[in-house]
């Protein structure tokens, strides 16, 4: 009778800890600063968008990037996970390791608001739009410390689902910023009529922003 040797199970590879993978980003990052900036300083940020993308994907792939006008510093890059909770410990990581703040960037974690919505206009298709003329019915749930809204815009009507969706999501994420639209924003729907009651985007701030205060 012969004896074969027992064949051993397959050990999975073990994934790289979140905190390996966001040091591996801030290397590659200072390695791609210099073309980084001076693709910017020539207005052509798209020279460096390959590298970006693969260095954002290494660190997670259903992570998302952009480079934003700075509130403190020049310029902003932000990496989201979009609240997805199965990603936020990378998110966490990249943010932990990153280098502190500066006069040319600043580093988020997920999308900030803008100083001021009321101001921004986005453009969708053929359309521009300004989100000073969003308005938004606001339903407060005190006891869980949430917030049910339905968004309107004018242009609503005119809008394809896809442009339509975004018009309803953009104007809460500049208002609120992404993480704190995400924790305080239970149900979202889109008003394609004007309904009655409605608040704007600085309203919609300052309520959600006394709601977290009462419950943190």
């Amino acid at each position: 009778m012969r004896w074969l040797p027992r064949r051993r199970p397959k050990e999975e590879p073990s994934e790289p800890d979140p905190r390996t993978l966001a040091e591996r980003f801030w290397c590659g990052w200072q390695e791609i600063l210099p073309e980084l900036a001076a693709a910017l300083g020539d207005r052509e940020p798209n020279r460096v968008e390959d590298q970006l993308c693969r260095l954002v994907a290494e660190l997670h792939p259903r992570l998302h990037f952009s480079i934003e006008r700075g509130q403190r510093s020049i310029y902003a890059f932000v990496v989201s996970g979009q609240e997805d909770p199965e990603v936020r410990p990378y998110t966490d990581a990249w943010k932990a390791a990153a280098p502190p703040d500066g006069a040319i960037w600043e580093f988020h974690d997920s999308v900030p608001p803008v100083p001021d919505p009321t101001l921004v206009t986005v453009n969708l298709g053929a359309h521009r739009i300004a989100l000073a003329d969003v308005r938004v019915v606001a339903q407060v749930d005190e006891e869980a410390g949430v917030v049910d809204v339905a968004v309107h815009h004018p242009t609503m009507t005119e809008l394809a689902p896809a442009a339509r969706s975004a018009m309803t999501f953009l104007p809460l994420d500049a208002t609120l910023g992404e993480r704190l639209a995400g924790e305080r924003l239970r149900r979202v729907e889109t008003a394609v009529a004007e309904p009655t009651g409605t608040i704007g985007l600085l309203e919609l701030r300052d309520l959600v922003h006394k709601l977290a205060s009462l419950h943190p």
